[in-house]
């Protein structure tokens, strides 16, 4: 990324997590469509690209977190095909969430999905969603997300870090 994004800098600035930060646990889902390009969504928090995913709810297995999640954010049905990894390490995980100043660690799951149904659009937590080739993917996607599809385009699966 060429320019800094303010919005992201103050989002995932952080490097350490306090005494008593909260842990968030949550689910990212790699999809992929016919072309084997993935699907990315341009958050309207912070700009910056994403996975499509979020927080697994009281209640909630992580598989039913990345179905609704997705289903909410993009449109589409899908069926979870593997486990990328479980990615906790603190260094673009601590983030500053703009709307109420909450800072929390993100620990996530990250799930490659395939498309089963229902039609692609875009949520209110989306500014947009693109399908893009594994080897055209933009430079300004989220630090939560960077190692995650790095590792899916290399291959890597069941991922611990």
């Amino acid at each position: 990324m060429s320019e800094v994004n303010p919005i992201a800098a103050a989002m995932y600035g952080r490097e350490t997590a306090e005494p008593g930060t909260p842990v968030r646990i949550g689910t990212g889902v790699i999809i992929r469509n016919d072309a084997g390009e993935i699907l990315l969504e341009k958050r309207s928090d912070c700009g910056m690209w994403g996975l499509p995913g979020g927080r697994v709810e009281p209640g909630e297995s992580v598989t039913e977190s990345a179905l609704r999640e997705v289903m909410e954010e993009t449109g589409l049905e899908i069926r979870i095909t593997r486990l990328v990894g479980v990615y906790s390490a603190p260094k673009g995980r601590i983030v500053t969430f703009p709307d109420n100043g909450d800072v929390v660690q993100l620990v996530d799951a990250i799930l490659e999905a395939e498309i089963t149904g229902g039609e692609l659009r875009r949520s209110e937590e989306s500014e947009e969603l693109r399908f893009f080739a594994p080897n055209d993917l933009p430079d300004d996607i989220v630090p939560p997300a960077q190692r995650p599809v790095r590792d899916y385009v290399a291959g890597k699966t069941g991922v611990i870090a």
